[in-house]
């Protein structure tokens, strides 16, 4: 029964693919969870220091920043690309690099010098098989990024914009609207845009004047930016995880069936074989 013991063979490794599916599926849906919780968390606040910002900022301060230095060339730009460090996630990191392509050559072909910092495993390893040089690479962020870890990514591409040395910043990562809408997308971080000032103005006690107060908001807007991309990414990954591992687990129980069904119809056709033979041996010798 060489063709039932393959089956057999195969029913067993698709149960055992299924198990670790499964449990992939389980452990993503116990983070997305509070990925999606922190993700949800830091709009508000982004939203408030919009607001602030909108209410201090004026053209005639604006010219005494650095970091709303509109260039009228962007000479040299540098690309902050956020992947996952682990994959069985579908298309995510794919979607992820693909947008990064698309961003890279746009200002290459205006231009531009660019620059590519590469944040997770998946985006360094594509552009290591390019061959293409990356300013920094990094893979020690975890699942659950911080103020921190935004800081330490951006900080020295902000020092550098300020000094001149930068003309534009773009982050490319997974914009996170629900757990079924991850879209790929991208944002000019620096230089910091002019806020929109649509809509009810609101009154604000300023100490000790706008300027400092602009001053010290205006890095902390970056970051938070920074760190926005982080956490949605990391929540993008979590949800884009755990839709493929559903699906490999539904495609296993299919390609169980399927095979159960096989094996069952190869063991009767072998049943009725040998009974037939039985039979056939029995008739010859009473015959």
């Amino acid at each position: 029964m060489a063709k039932g013991r393959e089956l057999k063979g195969r029913i067993k490794s698709v149960e055992n693919t299924k198990k670790i599916t499964r449990t992939l599926e389980m452990v993503a849906t116990s983070k997305l969870k509070r990925a999606q919780d922190r993700a949800v968390a830091a709009r508000p606040y982004a939203n408030a220091l919009a607001d602030v910002m909108g209410a201090l900022y004026a053209p005639e301060l604006a010219e005494r920043f650095p970091l709303l230095r509109q260039p009228k060339q962007v000479r040299t730009a540098a690309v902050i690309l956020l992947t996952s460090n682990r994959g069985l996630c579908g298309a995510f990191n794919s979607n992820i690099i693909k947008d990064a392509r698309t961003l890279i050559k746009e200002l290459e072909g205006a231009g531009s010098a660019v620059e590519l910092h590469a944040i997770g495993r998946k985006g360094i390893g594509y552009f290591k098989y390019l061959n293409r040089p990356m300013a920094t690479q990094r893979t020690d962020l975890g699942d659950k990024p911080t103020a921190a870890d935004a800081a330490s990514i951006v900080d020295d591409v902000m020092a550098r914009f300020a000094s001149g040395q930068l003309d534009a910043v773009y982050v490319v990562y997974a914009k996170f609207n629900s757990v079924v809408s991850t879209p790929a997308t991208h944002e000019r971080v620096l230089p910091v845009a002019a806020p929109d000032k649509k809509g009810a103005v609101r009154d604000f006690i300023l100490s000790p004047s706008p300027e400092q107060i602009l001053s010290e908001l205006l890095p902390l807007a970056v970051r938070n930016a920074i760190y926005r991309a982080l956490i949605e990414t990391a929540a993008g990954f979590q949800a884009a995880q755990r839709a493929a591992m559903k699906n490999a687990t539904d495609n296993a129980s299919d390609m169980l069936t399927t095979l159960r069904r096989t094996y069952n119809r190869a063991r009767q056709a072998q049943i009725t074989q040998e009974i037939a033979e039985i039979v056939g041996g029995a008739a010859a010798l009473s015959g």
